[in-house]
């Protein structure tokens, strides 16, 4: 028995000296770089002062105090930010939904503002401005070398004032300038409507008013349509959607969803990571479902395309999409402003992140350039003749009064789809292939 007791205290103390020979090294690094830390400090301090006192003009401290905290926080990546209050007073009034502007959701790319979407009936999408434009200089100024924030700021100002901004374009030989006049935008962030049988609902941003402009759309449309058994489904346009609220993400994904994960979410520690989940209740009955997307749907949107597509329970149409994939958490600081910090990534049911890869549709749809001479007045083109036009032909006469409605009401279905197809051909896409599987549900 005294054997074992010696041998126990002998590995103990043989434990002790290993875990001294490891954590010693250990500690003498964390010293060092902490060490260097500090060092560094000094040097920011250094720096600080000999601006105060030599900079040919007189700085504010408070300005090169935010500068410094902006520029530590945007070198992380474009998504990450310092917000002084005025800035975090206005994201806040822009969750809700009303806010002044343009009416772009923008990023920053290679120094330059690049346009991730113009959202709807802003007087950006009136300007023609696209996803994808880079914008280079406002009002005759560069915008290189600035922080996004800066560059944001210097395109805001007072409703009804004009701004120039100059776009590079691609597939645009030159730059060219567009002349916008900015108005207070106040979103409508649910549209729904009847095409045919289908029900067809635009989500142009993910803010408080998402969800219940959803919820309320689908029963307005279901109702118009003369009860839900009549609609062969849902069409959810998610196109240009910039995304927003992970929390309206989640609710929106919910609302089609019966069970099963949403979303997860992966911080820089194990336990940092978070995972949400659907609830019973689908808004549309089960009804066949296609998801909208191109390379304008970012962030929120990209998670709902993203959960249906991963639970089979919609088609995704259209181009792949942005390709954000991380979180935001905003973060109140001291003196009644925010930090903006990106603190985890998101992945999809399967497990899969879309940062910077995007959500890949389910089938590729390209939209048409719109062309310009298409829009004018043009002879009518010639048709082909049938049997009805011909001289002397014979009548059908075993077709009834209710053959003949529903005959001209398809022609008149026809004609509207003919004209949708012309004026959104991702869209007449999405509406055939329900139309589609509603044909083969009824077989």
């Amino acid at each position: 028995m005294r054997k074992y007791v010696i041998a126990a205290i002998a590995g103990t103390v043989a434990g002790a000296a290993i875990a001294t020979q490891v954590a010693g090294p250990l500690m003498a690094q964390e010293a060092a770089r902490n060490a260097s830390v500090y060092q560094q400090l000094d040097l920011f301090g250094d720096i600080f002062e000999r601006i105060r006192a030599q900079y040919v003009e007189e700085v504010e401290p408070e300005k090169l105090i935010e500068a410094a905290i902006n520029g530590m926080l945007t070198s992380l990546d474009p998504h990450s930010s310092y917000l002084p209050k005025k800035d975090f007073d206005a994201m806040q009034v822009q969750t809700r939904g009303e806010f002044g502007g343009l009416g772009i959701e923008v990023t920053q790319e290679d120094g330059y503002v690049k346009v991730v979407t113009p959202m709807d009936d802003t007087p950006a999408a009136a300007a023609g401005i696209q996803p994808g434009d880079f914008i280079t200089h406002v009002n005759g100024e560069s915008v290189l070398g600035l922080t996004l924030d800066q560059a944001v700021e210097k395109m805001r100002g007072p409703v009804g004032s004009e701004i120039v901004i100059t776009v590079v374009r691609q597939g645009t030989a030159e730059p060219f300038d567009v002349s916008i006049i900015r108005d207070k935008i106040k979103l409508t962030v649910a549209r729904a409507r009847l095409e045919g049988s289908t029900a067809v609902v635009r989500l142009t941003t993910f803010n408080d008013q998402t969800y219940p402009g959803l919820e309320a759309g689908l029963k307005k449309v279901f109702e118009e349509a003369g009860g839900a058994d009549k609609v062969n489904g849902v069409v959810l346009d998610l196109r240009n959607n910039p995304g927003g609220l992970l929390t309206q993400a989640i609710k929106v994904s919910d609302a089609f969803l019966e069970q099963g994960e949403i979303v997860s979410t992966r911080g820089r520690k194990p336990g940092d990571g978070e995972r949400f989940n659907a609830t019973a209740g689908d808004l549309t009955g089960g009804k066949p479902l296609v998801v909208l997307i191109n390379g304008g749907s970012a962030s929120a949107s990209e998670i709902v395309a993203g959960a249906l597509q991963d639970h089979r329970r919609a088609i995704v149409v259209g181009t792949k999409s942005f390709g954000k994939g991380s979180v935001q958490s905003v973060i109140p600081l001291r003196g009644d402003g925010a930090m903006r910090l990106t603190t985890s990534r998101y992945y999809t049911p399967s497990g899969r992140s879309i940062q910077s890869l995007g959500v890949h549709p389910d089938v590729l749809v390209e939209q048409p350039p719109r062309d310009p001479a298409a829009d004018t007045a043009e002879a009518p083109k010639p048709r082909g003749r049938s049997e009805a036009e011909l001289r002397g032909s014979l009548k059908n006469d075993s077709m009834s009064e209710d053959e003949r409605r529903l005959l001209e009401e398809e022609a008149a279905r026809a004609e509207a789809s003919a004209k949708l197809r012309k004026d959104d051909y991702q869209l007449a896409y999405a509406i055939d292939i329900l139309r589609g599987l509603s044909a083969v549900a009824r077989q």
